[in-house]
């Protein structure tokens, strides 16, 4: 399988709450053993853990792995590397008072896409 040249390339993010490894790791394109690996090098990336400690990923969580594969993939940086990047932007992030709403936006947005391409 060739990986794609961008995340611009990565499957749409469908409007669920909650992905599952299996669907995180196509969405991402990267295998469920790497997102085990990159929840212990990036403390940001912390999905819910339910019944039989299974991973349950957030929304915000996807875009998150798809950051991280950017940086390490395309990027060329190192772990340590994008971590520092990432701690660095989410510092900058919390100063976004519209953060929230332009994800859910986005989210909305998503859906009515999908819908239409049903059509």
């Amino acid at each position: 399988m060739l990986e794609p040249s961008n995340n611009n390339e990565l499957p749409v993010i469908p409007g669920k709450r909650y992905f599952t490894i299996g669907e995180v790791a196509e969405l991402c394109e990267v295998k469920p053993h790497v997102l085990r690996y990159w929840e212990q090098e990036f403390p940001s990336l912390n999905p819910v853990k339910r019944r039989g400690n299974r991973r349950y990923y957030q929304r915000q969580d996807v875009v998150l792995i798809r950051q991280i594969r950017s940086l390490l993939y395309q990027q060329g940086f190192t772990i340590g590397g994008a971590r520092q990047r990432l701690e660095g932007e989410s510092s900058k992030e919390e100063q976004t008072p519209y953060k929230q709403l332009i994800e859910q936006t986005i989210s909305e947005l998503e859906g009515i896409i999908t819908l239409l391409d049903k059509e």
